[in-house]
């Protein structure tokens, strides 16, 4: 990786922040609910002596949009009118929250504000992020996470080969049926439809306990799967090492990781095979610029989770990067969407993440 230019300081002007929701071309049932819209938050960002910056995040819930909203405004006027680098604002922040604790939705709301001063610098420099972070542009491997919920094995088949008009090789798929054979027709029907040329990684949403996901992970040993992803309980740490240690599928936890210490804490406990953070749960770009250099000293490769058009420039600086999860739930809002080309996500070569805002296509999506 280059050495990473430090960026000039920007003096924060205003944050504003708009919560849509954007329904989703596949309904995705996982073990946890059945989602057909998602609520993400959109941030602008402006600065005295620069270019504003954007970010977008998905907030889960629509309670969680609105409290992310109200702790991004609440701490913009913390720093409002101080020439700060992202690092030392970052620093600042977390110091000034710590009594409330630095997690959840405040998590966010910081990882929000790191996340558009890293763009407002980049497009301050007229580069685009990964450029700035070290890394360099390229083409990135990723995975198709639209759809695949819990349904019946036909209708997973069907919806696996709509997927596959997309163009990507790989395809999550979501387990944690009521039975472990339920379980393994799924796999096999998109399997089955599929072919073999298909990458297919499994997410179990933290549906089981240890002694299931210890049997159903045996059972999953033989299907030829990129990973198993996060079977148990995410802060189960111990549970994990014994799972990781006992299967020959790679075990992939982080989308829940808070901040890079998160992270730091999973390797120690030997708790994870791979790892993928959510970059606004790890911190922004700060945040994930820490955690990839833990994961790169440990030697394990790293992938990302959701806002891929984020995701993707910071894939593109992070050493040990693996797979991108990709969905398309921004097109419904950006003038130039993440494009698939090849089999392969291609990065944004406009300066910053290259987010800009359809304003048009933005009036038409619920406001909450």
């Amino acid at each position: 990786m280059q050495d990473t230019p430090i960026p000039n300081k920007l003096t924060l002007r205003d944050i504003s922040c708009r919560a849509v929701r954007v329904p989703l071309v596949f309904t995705l049932g996982t073990s946890a609910a059945i989602v057909r819209a998602v609520p993400l938050l959109l941030v602008d960002l402006s600065t005295e002596d620069g270019p504003a910056g954007r970010t977008y995040l998905f907030c889960y819930t629509n309670s969680g949009a609105r409290a992310i909203a109200e702790h991004i405004r609440e701490a913009a006027d913390l720093v409002r009118g101080m020439a700060l680098s992202p690092l030392a604002q970052t620093q600042f922040l977390q110091r000034r929250y710590a009594l409330l604790g630095v997690t959840g939705t405040v998590r966010m709301a910081l990882s929000a504000i790191d996340m558009a001063f890293w763009d407002a610098h980049a497009r301050s420099i007229g580069q685009p992020l990964a450029h700035l972070l070290g890394g360099g542009a390229r083409p990135l491997p990723a995975y198709d996470s639209r759809g695949l919920g819990l349904m019946a094995p036909p209708a997973l088949a069907d919806e696996a080969e709509k997927m596959l008009a997309l163009g990507l090789k790989a395809l999550k798929l979501r387990l944690g049926y009521p039975t472990l054979a339920e379980d393994l027709a799924a796999l096999d029907a998109v399997r089955n439809r599929v072919g073999t040329g298909i990458s297919i990684m499994v997410d179990y949403n933290q549906a089981l306990s240890p002694a299931e996901a210890l049997k159903r992970g045996r059972a999953l040993d033989t299907h030829d799967i990129v990973w198993l992803e996060e079977p148990m309980a995410h802060e189960d740490y111990r549970s994990y090492a014994r799972l990781t240690h006992a299967l020959t599928t790679p075990i992939q936890i982080g989308e829940n990781f808070n901040g890079p210490a998160g992270l730091s804490q999973a390797l120690a406990a030997g708790a994870c095979d791979l790892v993928m953070p959510d970059v606004a749960r790890i911190g922004g770009v700060t945040g994930w610029m820490q955690a990839s250099g833990i994961a790169a000293a440990a030697g394990i490769e790293m992938s990302s989770h959701l806002m891929p058009e984020i995701s993707a420039q910071l894939l593109c600086a992070t050493p040990s990067a693996h797979w991108l999860e990709y969905v398309d739930w921004a097109n419904a809002f950006l003038k130039e969407p993440m494009r698939i080309v090849d089999g392969m996500a291609i990065l944004s070569d406009r300066p910053g993440a290259g987010l800009d805002w359809d304003e048009a296509r933005l009036q038409r999506l619920e406001t909450l």
